[in-house]
């Protein structure tokens, strides 16, 4: 663990390394570039090859990567009554909160007269990534394919890296096929966000790409963009918290440390005006670590990405949490009302002690893809409209056309278009 002082001489110079903007490694760069000139070239071959290269699984070929309909009856049957429930009443609150947020079509008239309004359309075929690696993502199904399902999509294909035996965890199946995923393909990595996006004999192109991911299945996503649509840049797990002395530290400790299990890259932050605090949370964070399973990813990201800012008063870490960009801010303060609103860039904002940020990972109803790497300054999170696509109407009659022609050239005239003029004057001469 980092701690930083603002009675540190560095600390300006401390406090700058956290301010963030979101961009590639050359590393991972090169290496997307190269799967993703693989896909376009080799197809399901290369598809197959990074399978048993990455996930140690040798398919047969590219139909062997479709997950069947047996072996989703298969899943059903393995999963508990006890995940089917969790996995029910978080779907139910997911797609509770993403039907109050889609978009509606509507209409008005302006000035003018002409009819002016817009519609909202599901896209027809989008493509997500749900996440497995060490740990299965079960609420990635709901907090992705539900979504989906909730706008409207009709094809929604889903990418999930298969596990050693070349099977997905039945509990992720059951999850993907009740969220309402048509197509599910035990593809991983970059190479699957690739093969979504241009297509492959097996796995056809989709129109948008969703989910979070390593940081190589980011890079995909933003060199995939343009060819198709992507929502946002979510990469590995990140938190900051954000109080002062009315927070309890186990509280503290214990979100950091959920968030720091994922590993990798995943990144952790404290942030606060009270040297006791400080020091509690401190002590917390190793004796509750040395009770986890994963110790691995945790001792990892505790010794290298993990930071305590200690500042003078908690209204100073405003500047830190925007500049950092936190895909999660836990924010416990008296002074809640005022901090908040200044909070510009979180993913997600969780106020108060009794708000865990995995209440948000798995049941509260917003989507926990979040932005990640500083991405937030840019990025919202994932929401439901951005399944919906926008298309604007406009209609004029005689007497609108007639009132909006002379403006129409005014603007011809002044930009030099002269042939935009005279497609509204020439209705009104006529």
């Amino acid at each position: 663990m980092r701690v930083i002082s603002y009675q540190q001489k560095n600390f300006a110079s401390a406090l700058k390394k956290l301010d963030r903007r979101s961009q590639p490694l050359e590393r991972v760069e090169k290496t997307v570039t190269e799967v993703v000139g693989a896909v376009r070239d080799q197809g399901d071959k290369a598809l197959l090859a990074y399978a048993e290269k990455f996930d140690g699984v040798k398919f047969r070929s590219g139909k062997a990567l479709r997950v069947t309909e047996a072996e989703l009856d298969a899943a059903d049957a393995a999963t508990d009554a006890k995940t089917k429930r969790a996995i029910a009443a978080s779907r139910k609150n997911v797609t509770a909160f993403a039907k109050k947020s889609l978009r509606k079509n509507w209409s008005d008239r302006n000035p003018q007269g002409a009819e002016v309004g817009e519609v909202f359309q599901p896209f027809e075929r989008v493509g997500l990534y749900v996440p497995g690696g060490t740990a299965p993502l079960v609420s990635s199904a709901n907090m992705t394919v539900a979504l989906a399902k909730a706008a409207g999509c009709p094809e929604i294909v889903v990418c999930t890296p298969p596990q050693k035996d070349g099977s997905v965890n039945p509990a992720l199946l059951h999850a993907l096929r009740a969220a309402g995923a048509t197509e599910i393909y035990k593809v991983g990595g970059a190479q699957a966000i690739a093969a979504m996006a241009i297509g492959t004999r097996t796995i056809a192109p989709v129109v948008k790409v969703f989910g979070p991911g390593n940081s190589y299945v980011v890079e995909a996503k933003r060199q995939m963009f343009g060819l198709v649509a992507v929502d946002l840049l979510p990469g590995p797990s990140e938190i900051v918290v954000m109080a002062d002395d009315s927070a309890r530290p186990e509280f503290i400790a214990a979100d950091l440390l959920a968030q720091a299990e994922h590993g990798g890259d995943s990144e952790i932050g404290f942030v606060t005006d009270s040297p006791k605090l400080i020091e509690a949370v401190e002590r917390e964070i190793e004796i509750q670590s040395a009770t986890l399973s994963r110790q691995g990813p945790l001792r990892q990201v505790i010794e290298d990405r993990c930071w305590l800012v200690l500042v003078e008063k908690i209204e100073d870490g405003v500047d830190i949490v925007n500049g950092f960009a936190p895909e999660h801010l836990s924010l416990v303060s008296r002074k809640e009302k005022s901090l908040a609103p200044k909070i510009r860039t979180a993913g997600a904002i969780f106020l108060g002690n009794w708000s865990p940020v995995a209440v948000g990972d798995f049941l509260a109803g917003p989507s926990h893809e979040l932005p990640t790497g500083g991405a937030g300054k840019s990025f919202p999170g994932l929401t439901v409209d951005q399944f919906q696509r926008r298309t604007s109407i406009v209609k004029l009659d005689r007497e609108s056309i007639a009132k909006s022609a002379p403006i129409v050239e005014a603007f011809a005239k002044v930009e030099g278009l002269d042939a935009h003029g005279n497609s509204a004057s020439i209705r009104v001469r006529r």
